[in-house]
């Protein structure tokens, strides 16, 4: 999300799969089972509603950078609601390493304005088709490539064999492929 172009007026709702996806890779599963990710994006776009015409901001990068601190914040608060432990100390830095994964994923790093814009919107694309493939699937490509864990640890954690886990990577990165593909055209 390093796009220089300007931005005039930030659409909110196009940065919701994104902080839907940075939510499910950081929640504790004690609080997921208690808060949707959903639900704590839909109070992180509220607040940036709410506190848009405080916010100065020149590119899209600094608008996803806001949109991340204002999660962090609503899962800060979530974890005290809920009162389950661990995460809070270092969730800030672990959101920005999520992030920077999610960039890294798609490639390296670009010079121009033009490219990083593409970048952004690429990143926003695959956010939103990450959402679109089933939940194993999803799981699986979410921990090997936006975590970087190991087969073997995502097969522990899934309660599946390394076989199936590979099997799901393949059809999960299959998929997001051919969804990013229909989005092309």
């Amino acid at each position: 999300m390093t796009s220089e172009r300007e931005c005039p007026g930030i659409d909110l709702e196009k940065y919701r799969d994104y902080l839907r996806l940075l939510a499910r890779m950081e929640m504790d599963p004690r609080l997921r089972a208690k808060l949707d990710p959903s639900d704590l994006v839909q109070q992180t776009l509220l607040k940036a509603h709410q506190a848009m015409g405080q916010f100065q901001y020149r590119t899209e990068a600094e608008v996803a950078a806001w949109l991340r601190k204002i999660l962090v914040h609503a899962l800060i608060d979530a974890v005290r609601q809920f009162g389950t432990a661990g995460r809070d100390m270092n969730l800030e830095r672990s959101l920005e390493e999520s992030a920077s994964r999610l960039e890294a994923w798609l490639g390296a790093e670009h010079s121009s304005p033009s490219e990083r814009a593409e970048r952004n919107e690429l990143l926003l694309r695959l956010a939103g088709a990450l959402d679109q493939l089933p939940v194993d699937q999803r799981t699986a490509v979410e921990r090997k490539h936006l975590r970087g864990e190991s087969l073997e640890v995502i097969a522990l954690a899934m309660d599946r064999s390394i076989t199936a886990v590979a099997g799901l990577l393949r059809r999960g990165i299959d998929r997001l492929q051919a969804l990013l593909a229909e989005g092309e055209g």
